[in-house]
C-alpha cells in the first residue's frame, strides 16, 4: 500500500508541476485534449517551445469542433494568437487544402480549412498563422519573428475522470494541471481538482477515478485549507491554526468555535486522534522529535522517486525539497539541458563539451598540467626535443621544466636534465625525462619527497635493490633553471666580453708605447744638446 501511495504522489507531483510557466486565464477540456490560451506576448518559436514544456504542442484547428473551441477560448481577447500551423520548407501550394503549410506535428491531415481572403502564394510569403476574434478566427499568414498577442496550446491525455454526479442543490468546479479551471466539463485530465459546494470536500483525479482529501501531503497539501501531515500510520490528516478546528464533514476546512485539543499538548505542529487521545504530529516533510512535540526536518530526498527527471537532483530543504539541474546542466522549458560550457572557452588549447561537462586537450609538443586542467604546459617525454622558439625572436626559446636549452647545428633543442648528478636525493635517485625519483632502502620510508628515515621497529636488512617507497617529481625545484636565453646566445656575450677585455688590453699597451717613444726623443735631444756643449767649449779652449 506504501509502494502504491508514492507512485499516486510521484505521478500527481509530475502532473501537477506542469502549470508552471504559462500564464493561462481560460482553457476547455474535451474528450481526451485540453485546449488553453497564454496571453503572453510571443513568436511562434516561443510559444511552440512553450507549449512543449508543459507537454503539448501549439493548438492544432483539424475539425469544426476545434474551430469552435476558438470560440470559447478567444470569444472575449483582442489581439492576434498562434496556433500551430506553418510553412516549415518550400513555397506555398496553393492546390491543396492546407496550401503547402503543416501542423506543428509534423503532418498535414485535416478536415477542416480556413484561409482568410488574400492568400500570398508567392515563395517569400510570411510562413506562419495565427487567428483572431477579430478577423473570425480566419487563418491569416504571419512573419513568424512577429510578436503576437498570445497563442493557443494543446494538450493530449489519457485516463480522464468523468464529471462527478451533483444532487440538485449543489454544484462543483473543477481546476486541471494547466492551469484553469471550470465548471460543466463532461471529460477532466487526471491530476484535476475537483470542489463539491457546498459541502466544500474535494476531491483529485487519479486514473480514472476521484480521491477524496485529504490526499498525500505531497500534492497541494493534501487538499487542506491550512496544512497537511501523517500520522505515524502514514494516514494524511489535515490540520488548522491554533484555535480552530477542522470540519469533521469535509476534513478539510478550518472552523472558529469548537475547543482546540492540540492547545494543551504544546504541540509544534498539529496533533491528532488515537481513540480517546490525542497525540502530536508534524508537517509534512518534519518529524517528530524524541520529546513528543517538537519537529525536526526530514530529507525528502532519501526517497528516490523524488525529481524523476532525466539529470534532475533532489535538494532538500526545511521542511520540503526542491528539484534542480545537476551540474554542467541548465533548465529549459521545463527539461534539464546540457550546457555547453567550451562556448565559454574555459580551456588555453582544445575543448570538447561532454553531458553535464567538458574535456580541456592540448597540441602536439604540450599537455595538461596537472595542477590546473584547463592550461597546457610543454612537454617533451624523450631525452632530447626541439625547443618552442619565440617565432619573432628566435634567440628566445623554452624548454619544458627539468630540460635545458642547447643549440646544436644552429637549432635550439631541450635536453633532459640529469638531476640525480646533483644529489638530490638522500639513498636512491632515478633520472626520468623532466624530472627523478627519489627512493629508499628497504627498512625506510620517503619523507618530504627527497630525505629517508628510518622506520622504527624495523628488523629487515638493508636492500639496495627494491625501493619500498618512491615519489615521482617531475618538477623539482632545482631544475626550474631559465631557459630563455640559449647556449649561443650565452656564447655571444662571453665572446663579446673577451672581444672588450682584449680591446682595452691592446689600447693600454698602445698608450704606454707612445709614452715610451717620448721619452726616448727627450732623452736624445738631451743628449745631443750635451755634445753640442762640450763641442763649443773645446772650440774656446
Amino acid at each position: 500500500m506504501r509502494d502504491v501511495t508514492g507512485l499516486f504522489a510521484a505521478v500527481l507531483v509530475f502532473l501537477l508541476g506542469r502549470t508552471g510557466g504559462i500564464e493561462q486565464n481560460n482553457g476547455y477540456c474535451i474528450g481526451t485534449k485540453c485546449f488553453a490560451v497564454a496571453q503572453e506576448s510571443s513568436d511562434f518559436t516561443t510559444a511552440q517551445r512553450q507549449c512543449r514544456s508543459k507537454g503539448g504542442h501549439l493548438m492544432t484547428v483539424r475539425s469544426s469542433v476545434s474551430h469552435d473551441v476558438l470560440f470559447i477560448l478567444l470569444g472575449n481577447s483582442t489581439g492576434r494568437f498562434w496556433i500551430g500551423l506553418h510553412l516549415s520548407i518550400g513555397c506555398p501550394d496553393v492546390g491543396a487544402g492546407l496550401r503547402g503549410f503543416q501542423w506543428v506535428t509534423k503532418d498535414s491531415q485535416s478536415d477542416f480549412f480556413n484561409w482568410a481572403p488574400g492568400f500570398d502564394s508567392s515563395c517569400s510569403s510570411h510562413r506562419c498563422v495565427s487567428v483572431s476574434r477579430a478577423g473570425d478566427f480566419t487563418w491569416v499568414q504571419e512573419t513568424c519573428g512577429e510578436q503576437a498577442a498570445g497563442f493557443l496550446c494543446e494538450i493530449d491525455f489519457s485516463n480522464p475522470c468523468t464529471g462527478l454526479n451533483l444532487a440538485q442543490d449543489e454544484s462543483v468546479s473543477y481546476s486541471n494541471p494547466m492551469g484553469f479551471g471550470g465548471e460543466d466539463w463532461v471529460s477532466v485530465p487526471p491530476g484535476s481538482t475537483a470542489t463539491r459546494r457546498p459541502s466544500e470536500i474535494k476531491y483529485v483525479c487519479f486514473s480514472e477515478k476521484w480521491l477524496q482529501a485529504p490526499w498525500s501531503c505531497e500534492i497541494s497539501e493534501g487538499g487542506c485549507e491550512h496544512k497537511c501531515a501523517t500520522d505515524p500510520n502514514k494516514v494524511p490528516a489535515c490540520y488548522c491554526p491554533q484555535g480552530q478546528t477542522v470540519n469533521p464533514a469535509n476534513k478539510v476546512t478550518c472552523e472558529v468555535g469548537i475547543e482546540d485539543p492540540c492547545q494543551s499538548l504544546s504541540c509544534a505542529h498539529a496533533c491528532y486522534a488515537t481513540g480517546d487521545s490525542y497525540a502530536c504530529l508534524c508537517d509534512h516533510g518534519f518529524k517528530l522529535a524524541a520529546d513528543g512535540r517538537s519537529c525536526v526536518d526530514f530529507n525528502d530526498c532519501t526517497d528516490q522517486r523524488q525529481c524523476p527527471g532525466e539529470n534532475f537532483m533532489c535538494v532538500n530543504t526545511v521542511g520540503g525539497f526542491q528539484c534542480a539541474c545537476k551540474a554542467g546542466y541548465m533548465m529549459t522549458g521545463g527539461l534539464c539541458v546540457d550546457q555547453d560550457e567550451c562556448a565559454s572557452a574555459p580551456c588555453e588549447h582544445m575543448c570538447k563539451n561532454t553531458p553535464g561537462s567538458y574535456l580541456c586537450s592540448c597540441y602536439d609538443g604540450y599537455e595538461v598540467d596537472p595542477a590546473a586542467p584547463n592550461k597546457c604546459k610543454l612537454h617533451c617525454g624523450m631525452e632530447r626535443c626541439a625547443a618552442e622558439c619565440d617565432p619573432n625572436d628566435a634567440l628566445i626559446c623554452y624548454c619544458p621544466d627539468g630540460y635545458v636549452s642547447e643549440e646544436r647545428h644552429g637549432v635550439t633543442v631541450c635536453i633532459d636534465l640529469d638531476e640525480c648528478e646533483e644529489n638530490y636525493c638522500e639513498q636512491r635517485c632515478e633520472n626520468k625525462f623532466g624530472g627523478y625519483v627519489c627512493s629508499c632502502y628497504r627498512g625506510y620510508e620517503l619523507l618530504n619527497e627527497y630525505m629517508c628515515v628510518e622506520i622504527e621497529d624495523s628488523t629487515g636488512e638493508a636492500e639496495t635493490t627494491a625501493p619500498i617507497t618512491s615519489s615521482y617529481l617531475p618538477y623539482p625545484e632545482p631544475t626550474r633553471r631559465p631557459s630563455g636565453v640559449s647556449v649561443g646566445a650565452f656564447v655571444g656575450i662571453i665572446l663579446c666580453t673577451v672581444f672588450f677585455i682584449v680591446s682595452l688590453v691592446f689600447l693600454a699597451r698602445h698608450i704606454l708605447n707612445r709614452r715610451g717613444k717620448i721619452d726616448s726623443a727627450s732623452a736624445l735631444t738631451a743628449r745631443e744638446d750635451e755634445a753640442h756643449g762640450l763641442r763649443h767649449l773645446t772650440s774656446y779652449t
